[in-house]
């Protein structure tokens, strides 16, 4: 496991290899400055500073140090320096002027790799070192909520049942003083009956359970956080085709993200009354699985028409926006990977943000905006809640006709999320189809670091 703490360390005059950060406007200039050899060599190796290159300069005797193309080298990205830290030898460096601001953070997930099945290499670390210390924890913070996302995503469902998502959140809450309840079995299938009729089918291993960590004073404003927990989706019996049912360990993608941001506030020790909730089922199939046209109450006495067994994610998220709603919160999260319909409108890096307030809506916004953690906001157009309605039933759980799949999710939450409190959904895909420096391919937080920005802004 990466130590991200020893990646990032106070600048006190340490021996360390300086990396220049260029701009390719100002390389021209900048390499005027440089030694004829420095000059030969970047010739030789066609370096022109372009963004997310760079090179190594020969000094005298055994020195050596990097020259990095970036956008802008007076203010970093958070990835400008992330291929740097995953490809350059061992070893301590430091900028050779400016302050490393937001590439810290790319720094530092550079370094991430997710070797629980494999055969680690031997590999020391590359230190950064930083004139901004006071910067250090939160970055640390942020890079180990992100790494725990990716780890849970990436870890497959033999290995992430709901009893690894449960021992996280024991895990979390005897870290920072919290407490777990869990309620399974009988209580489940009484209290919470939409989550019992998606994981029932599941082996007893894998049995269906609704996890809630609690934290915080209780004079503190309310704050719940939840996290769909599906481990694994087949589909149930609409069953989903081999090809979509490859990814579907990241299905629990939303309790990845809901477990790592009730970390971050419980080490933020943000000034509220946390109840995080996550319903963890797997949508396994079985001679008692829950079938399409199958009229399921709700906790909160709302009656289901099951229209797609597929769309199982939104039934376990209305039981838990009730549960979650019974303690009258000021602001309720949820995170899920909802629906295809929104990777088809957005594609895999930008999570659909769903929100019954506008005041919110812009806050999460511009802490994507802050974090480069973007975001893109979807309307809960109420002119689609026709698409759910039932003959039989108060409302089915998936529209026919395949328009506004992410708006009539949304809207089926809406109709169980307080009314009272501030609500935002985020429909996350969790998951990145393609390499990018900082970005390895696989399990991945989209949102989180906004969310967090927000908090911090509203309660901090």
């Amino acid at each position: 496991m990466t130590q991200y703490s020893q990646l990032i360390r106070p600048d006190n005059g340490q021996d360390a290899v300086p990396i220049h950060c260029v701009s390719t406007n100002g390389f021209e200039q900048w390499s005027k400055s440089r030694s004829a050899r420095e000059r030969t060599a970047m010739a030789a190796h066609r370096f022109k500073a372009e963004p997310a290159t760079f090179t190594i300069l020969p000094g005298e005797g055994d020195s050596w140090s990097v020259v990095a193309g970036v956008e802008d080298g007076d203010a970093l990205s958070t990835w400008c320096l992330a291929k740097l830290s995953e490809t350059l030898p061992a070893g301590t460096y430091k900028l050779g002027n400016g302050h490393p601001g937001a590439a810290v953070f790319g720094w530092l997930m550079g370094q991430y790799k997710f070797t629980r099945y494999l055969e680690a290499p031997s590999e020391g670390p590359r230190v950064l070192l930083t004139d901004e210390p006071a910067k250090i924890d939160q970055m640390v913070m942020l890079a180990e909520a992100t790494a725990l996302v990716r780890d849970l995503v990436n870890t497959p469902p033999v290995d992430c049942g709901p009893p690894a998502l449960e021992a996280e959140a024991e895990r979390i809450a005897k870290a920072h003083g919290g407490s777990v309840e869990v309620t399974r079995g009988d209580a489940l299938e009484t209290g919470y009956p939409l989550i019992h009729a998606v994981g029932q089918a599941a082996m007893r291993e894998h049995a269906p359970r609704l996890i809630e960590l609690r934290w915080g004073r209780e004079d503190h404003p309310k704050l719940a956080i939840i996290g769909k927990g599906v481990v694994f989706d087949s589909g149930g019996l609409d069953v989903k085709s081999s090809t979509g049912m490859r990814l579907m360990k990241k299905d629990m993608g939303g309790s990845a993200h809901a477990l790592a941001l009730a970390e971050l506030v419980m080490k933020a020790n943000l000034p509220v009354r946390l109840h995080m909730l996550v319903p963890a089922v797997e949508n396994a199939i079985s001679g008692n699985a829950l079938r399409p046209g199958d009229v399921i109450t709700a906790r909160s006495g709302t009656t289901v028409e099951i229209d797609n067994t597929d769309a199982e994610g939104r039934l376990i998220l209305a039981d838990a926006l009730t549960k979650a709603g019974e303690d009258n919160p000021e602001l309720v999260i949820d995170f899920a990977t909802l629906t295809g319909a929104a990777r088809v409108a957005l594609g895999p890096d930008l999570p659909a943000m769903f929100a019954n307030d506008d005041a919110l809506a812009t806050g999460l916004t511009e802490g994507g905006e802050t974090e480069d953690d973007p975001l893109w906001r979807l309307p809960l157009w109420d002119g689609y809640m026709e698409m759910l309605s039932s003959d039989i039933a108060d409302c089915v759980n998936s529209a026919s006709g395949g328009f506004a799949g992410s708006i009539t999710a949304a809207l089926f939450l809406k109709k169980f999320a307080p009314e009272k409190a501030d609500w935002a959904h985020f429909d996350t895909f969790a998951w990145r189809p393609s390499a990018k420096p900082g970005r390895p391919k696989g399990g991945e937080a989209l949102g989180l670091r906004a969310s967090f920005r927000y908090l911090k802004n509203r309660y901090g």
